[in-house]
């Protein structure tokens, strides 16, 4: 298996948000009136509010009052009052460090808004590395749409065939499978293995991959 590429997942993956994602979620719908349990929203988490919205009230839309206001009162929630929660993933750093050390063409690739990725990347410690991103605003759909899988193809000139995706949630290994994209998998978004078990690969965490690269995939296969 050749590889040419790393595809980066943002939330769960390199930042521990999903946990803080669902909390202003079930915030943002109370103060509009829905009583959505913590419970409720917690295994959505992967999926960007035009997906979450509707799966979890048929009659809202992110395009539509008040889904809309309810989809942009979260993401303030997690900007400005859970920022100082948000913390990297042991090893997010280092394991970007080390791709790129490899030579592997990487970028990121989220249903996060420019703004929400602008803050992450600096959580995460690698805004200094990750110059090449895509995120919601490339895509029309996303996660589990394959949307914004192939923009990062299509911004990176990247094969699928000769590409993985490093995520955290079944959303990203579907998306990621409709565009022809393997996924390596870490424990650190919350999910079980059963719900990862379309990854070829699963690691707790950047950290846990990283101690194991050389008998990862990720070393079993050819940067160019």
């Amino acid at each position: 298996m050749a590889l040419d590429g790393v595809i980066l997942d943002i939330d769960g993956t390199l930042v521990l948000s999903n946990d803080i994602h669902a909390q202003a979620w079930v915030e943002s719908f109370a103060s509009h009136g829905y009583d959505v349990p913590f419970e409720q929203v917690r295994p959505l988490m992967g999926m960007g509010g035009d997906q979450l919205l509707p799966t979890l009230m048929a009659e809202l839309s992110e395009d539509q009052e008040p889904g809309k206001t309810i989809a942009s009162d979260h993401k303030e929630l997690v900007l400005t009052k859970y920022r100082p929660q948000l913390k990297p993933t042991a090893g997010a750093r280092e394991l970007v460090q080390a791709l790129m050390e490899a030579e592997f063409r990487v970028i990121v690739a989220t249903s996060a808004s420019d703004r929400e990725l602008e803050v992450m990347l600096k959580v995460a410690e690698v805004d200094d590395l990750l110059h090449e991103t895509t995120s919601s605003s490339e895509a029309e759909n996303s996660k589990p749409a394959p949307d914004i899988v192939q923009a990062a193809l299509k911004k990176a000139e990247l094969d699928p065939g000769r590409v993985v995706m490093l995520a955290d949630t079944p959303y990203d290994i579907e998306a990621a499978g409709k565009a022809g994209v393997k996924v390596i998998a870490v424990r650190s978004g919350g999910f079980s293995d059963e719900e990862l078990a379309g990854a070829i690969a699963i690691y707790d965490d950047p950290a846990d991959l990283l101690h194991h690269y050389d008998r990862s995939p990720l070393a079993q296969a050819t940067a160019v």
